[in-house]
C-alpha cells in the first residue's frame, strides 16, 4: 500500500495548487501512455470512453470485472497517479469497491448519484452517505484514496425544480462526507459555476471540451483558474475527438 498511498498523496496535493490539474481522460494503456508522454502528471479513467473500448456501453453496461480489468491494465502502464470512473458503484458497497479499486491501482474515484441499475438518481444524503463510506473504508485501508464526487443534477431528465439549489445542497453534503472534489456535470453558465464555487470550499471539476475550451461557456484554462476551478477532466469528449480526426488522417489512402 505503500507506493498507492504515496501516488494517492500527489493526485490529492495536484488538487490544492494555484493552477487547476487537468487529467486527460483515458481508456486503455496507449492512450494512458500517449497521455504521460504529453507532459501530463495524472490521469483519470472514463467509464464512457473505457466502456467503449471493449464494445459496450456507458452506464455500468460493462460489469464492474470488466471495468477493474481495464483500470488495471492501465495503471501498470503508467507512473502515474491514476482515478477512475466508477460510475455510481455498481451497486457495491463501498468497503468493496475501495479495496478492488486499490488492488487495480487506482487512487481515486469519480463516484455519480445516476444509479443506472434503478433509473434514478439518489438522494442528496443518500450519495453522501455512499461516499462517506467509501471515505472511511479508505482511511481503513491507510490509503486517501481521492474521492470525486459527482452530481448529474444539471443533466437529469428527473423534475428539479431549482435545479441551482439542489446542487448546492448536494455538494455541501458531498464536502461534509469527506469528498476530496466536487463535479457538477452539465454546469449550463459561468454564472451558475460561479455561484457553485462561492457556495462550496472544497475543489471543483468541470469539463473541458478538447478543441473549444472548458464547458460551460467555452472557458478556457486561465479563466477557469480565475475563477477558481481547480480540476479539469474531458469526460468521454476527448476519445470522440480524436476519433474526428480518424477521416482527415486516413483520407489520402481511400
Amino acid at each position: 500500500m505503500t507506493s498507492l498511498s504515496a501516488r494517492a498523496e500527489t493526485l490529492l496535493a495536484l488538487h490544492h495548487r494555484a493552477t487547476p490539474v487537468v487529467l486527460p481522460t483515458v481508456w486503455d494503456a496507449w492512450s494512458a501512455r500517449a497521455a504521460v508522454e504529453s507532459g501530463f502528471e495524472a490521469l483519470t479513467i472514463g467509464s464512457h470512453p473505457l466502456a467503449d473500448s471493449l464494445g459496450s456501453g456507458d452506464g455500468e453496461q460493462m460489469s464492474l470485472d470488466e471495468a477493474l480489468a481495464g483500470i488495471a491494465r492501465i495503471t501498470a502502464a503508467v507512473d502515474v497517479p491514476v482515478s477512475a470512473d466508477m460510475e455510481s458503484g455498481y451497486d457495491t458497497a463501498p468497503a468493496e469497491l475501495v479495496e478492488r479499486v486499490l488492488e487495480a491501482g487506482a487512487v481515486g474515484v469519480n463516484i455519480e448519484d445516476t444509479v443506472h441499475s434503478q433509473g434514478r438518481l439518489r438522494g442528496a444524503q443518500e450519495h453522501a452517505d455512499y461516499i462517506a463510506g467509501l471515505r472511511a473504508a479508505a482511511d481503513g485501508a491507510g490509503v486517501h484514496l481521492v474521492i470525486n464526487g459527482r452530481t448529474d443534477v444539471f443533466k437529469t431528465e428527473q423534475q428539479i425544480p431549482d435545479r441551482l439549489a439542489e446542487a448546492i445542497t448536494r455538494l455541501n453534503l458531498l464536502e461534509a462526507a469527506g469528498a476530496d472534489s466536487l463535479y457538477p456535470v452539465g454546469v449550463p453558465d459561468t454564472a451558475t459555476l460561479e455561484a457553485l464555487l462561492a457556495a462550496v470550499s472544497t475543489p471543483m471539476n468541470v469539463t473541458a471540451h478538447p478543441v473549444e475550451g472548458a464547458i460551460p461557456d467555452g472557458l478556457d484554462l486561465a479563466r477557469l483558474a480565475e475563477l477558481g476551478v481547480r480540476r479539469v477532466s474531458f469526460g468521454p469528449l476527448l476519445q470522440a475527438a480524436l476519433g474526428n480526426h480518424l477521416a482527415e488522417v486516413t483520407n489520402a489512402w481511400r
